[in-house]
Parts: structure tokens; C-alpha cells; sequence
């Protein structure tokens, strides 16, 4: 699956968190899982919160897991201002 990692029974997800802000809030999002976002006020609250989403998409994913895009990485890019 998109970021996953099989471990004793657990899968386990990459997610991208930033902060946003405007909002004063932390932002979290799983790459290659539809509808895998959310936000919060602590890193704590985040993590709660991306655990119940992924709960909630991979319930109404209908696909197979296989087919699920994989997460690979980031890189960082350089341009001129």
C-alpha cells in the first residue's frame, strides 16, 4: 500500500505534515491514499487524527491494496527567485 510497512499485524503509513500558518494548525496528508488528510493543533492530535482517516478511506477503498499508488519519497527541488 501507498507508504505502507508490514509489521506483527500493522501497517504502517507515511504521511506528510506541515504547518499551516493562516490557520495555526498542523496539517498531515498520506500520499497515494484518497481522501487521507486532516489537521490539528498538536503533532499528538495529528497522529489520532491520520490513524481515524486511514481507518476511514481504506474501509471505503474498493480497490485492492495492490493497486493502491506507493509512496517512494520526496525530493527537493532548486529554482532560481
Amino acid at each position: 500500500m501507498a507508504g505502507e510497512e508490514r509489521r506483527q499485524g500493522l501497517s504502517a503509513f507515511t504521511a506528510y505534515v506541515e504547518w499551516d500558518p493562516e490557520a495555526n494548525l498542523y496539517v498531515g496528508i498520506v500520499p497515494g491514499i484518497p481522501g487521507a488528510h486532516t489537521q490539528a493543533a498538536t503533532l499528538d492530535e495529528l497522529q489520532e487524527n491520520l490513524k481515524e482517516v486511514l481507518q476511514l478511506c481504506l474501509e471505503e477503498y474498493e480497490g485492492s491494496p495492490e493497486d493502491l499508488p506507493r509512496f517512494i519519497g520526496l525530493q527537493q527541488v532548486e529554482i532560481s527567485a
